[in-house]
């Protein structure tokens, strides 16, 4: 059946304390998609952000992002009171988050809560069925406080290196903090598994998104440095990227360290089999994110300023989602399957049966050959996009156009002006074969590149865009059901 969706993080969603939450605002928004006609909201990774505020850079695979926890809710269970969290000030623009002010202000009232909070079955429960994670989780960010926010490979050699001796001492030591760190991620499900819970009832389903790769400051590398390239102090021999293009002329250097394949081979795959299990079992589908890099991927030597040495070595393939199938059985999953497309990848794609992604501002070459150009779609099974988290927004797009790609958009869209070429690109999305069309909340508000979420390869300016209150207005609303309507992507009643 053919339907749609919107993209937007929960961090984007607006409100009064510095970033979106899972709260009122959140139900507010699914209730806009219901109205709408629209089938998905599509998230971005809900996992603590990182380096450069990126949630592709965090620092543990499982956990929830605690600073998407709502006050109000926390308000309601009788854990804060209002004085404890509205005089206080999260961000300096409602329209930008201010990760800084986040970082300093938001800990603190969680912490407020956490002493109000009686431990109950619903905790123990959650610390029991999350045990492979939760508890490692809490020892990292507990250690990381300690250690004044330092990396783990910066913290003294015996816990560095995790020796026993040293985490059973570390464990006891900081208890308090652990516990609350638990807490946090209890509250965090919980809040989470509500809001899927009122979607859902909603007919509103959602899209997850999970990253390929770890961050090296995570608590994955530091305690189960046998999944990873690195050597006998922990240090990477190895990281991730991407090859030069006309994009990036000494390529990408994302410096997250390379999974050791064959370890990984030697037990059936058995972390990506309970990693995948997890995600999965979080939203009704899932996005993995960079999928090509399941049939080959990028390998840098580690200390290198560039990309340019990076040689592309052959991944699991296939045999690591064989392992997920027989133990999970088929999940939903999107494969991303963007970048340098080799036949490996098409032929990993098509063995998965995963629908992959079409791009749209990819699709004007001049030759009106690409495979992103809706016309030269092979199947139905993919998702058009109109734009991504790492793309302009449909208008900065257009306002970049020019030469002979601008004048194929517009005698294959029939527009005449630039102003129109975001409103024709939902209409592209919307009327291709596609099973699935998604567009960014920016390209139906046509906002320009201002309110782009990344731009690869930079720091300091990215993931801060969020909506307005007044955003998601009746017209908006009317006229992605127009949309739908006229290209049969209603869902049935």
């Amino acid at each position: 059946m053919r339907n749609s969706g919107i993209l937007l993080g929960i961090a984007g969603l607006p409100g009064d304390y510095g970033i979106g939450k899972l709260g009122d605002k959140a139900r507010l928004f699914v209730d806009f998609l219901a109205a709408s006609g629209q089938k998905y909201w599509q998230i971005l990774p809900l996992s603590p952000t990182g380096y450069g505020d990126s949630p592709y850079q965090s620092c543990c695979c499982n956990a929830g992002n605690p600073y998407f926890i709502d006050f109000e809710t926390l308000e309601a269970d009788g854990l804060l009171e209002p004085s404890e969290y509205k005089n206080t000030v999260f961000g300096d623009n409602p329209s930008y988050i201010n990760y800084g002010m986040l970082y300093k202000t938001v800990s603190p009232t969680l912490r407020i809560a956490y002493s109000r909070f009686k431990p109950d079955y619903g905790m123990e429960e959650f610390a029991r069925k999350n045990s492979d994670w939760v508890q490692d989780y809490a020892l990292f960010m507990a250690l990381k406080d300690e250690n004044k926010g330092k990396p783990w490979y910066e913290w003294s050699e015996p816990l560095r290196m995790a020796e026993q001796e040293a985490l059973a001492c570390a464990r006891e030591r900081l208890k308090e903090d652990i516990g609350f760190y638990i807490f946090t991620q209890y509250e965090f499900y919980r809040q989470w598994f509500a809001l899927k819970e009122y979607a859902n009832k909603k007919g509103v389903e959602l899209i997850g998104d999970m990253p390929i790769y770890c961050a090296y400051d995570s608590v994955e590398v530091w305690l189960h440095p046998e999944l990873f390239e690195l050597d006998s102090k922990k240090r990477p021999i190895t990281v991730a990227g991407c090859p030069p293009d006309n994009y990036a002329k000494e390529g990408q250097l994302w410096g997250n360290p390379i999974y050791d394949w064959k370890s990984m081979q030697q037990n059936g795959y058995n972390w990506w089999v309970r990693r995948i299990g997890f995600a999965t079992d979080m939203v009704d589908v899932l996005r993995i994110d960079h999928f090509r890099g399941f049939a080959g991927y990028y390998s840098i030597p580690a200390g290198d300023k560039n990309a340019l040495r990076g040689k592309w070595r052959k991944g699991p393939g296939m045999e690591l989602f064989n392992s997920c199938n027989y133990w999970l059985g088929r999940k939903r999953i999107i494969a991303e399957d963007l970048g340098f497309i080799t036949p490996e990848v098409g032929e990993l794609l098509e063995a998965s049966g995963y629908p992959g992604m079409k791009v749209l501002q990819f699709a004007f070459d001049p030759s009106a050959k690409s495979e992103y150009l809706p016309c030269n779609f092979e199947t139905s099974r993919c998702v058009c996009y109109t734009s991504t988290h790492d793309s302009d927004t449909a208008k900065g797009w257009a306002d970049k156009l020019s030469g002979e790609s601008l004048e194929l958009f517009k005698e294959y869209a029939g527009v005449r002006d630039k102003s129109e070429i975001p409103d024709a690109m939902l209409r592209l999305a919307w009327s291709s074969v596609a099973q699935t069309a998604i567009a960014q909340l920016q390209d139906l508000l046509e906002t320009g590149n201002e309110t782009r979420i990344n731009v690869p390869g930079t720091l300091g300016l990215n993931w801060r865009w969020r909506i307005s209150e007044d955003a998601l207005s009746d017209e908006l609303s009317k006229r992605l059901l127009t949309l739908g309507r006229t290209y049969n992507r209603l869902p049935e009643k």
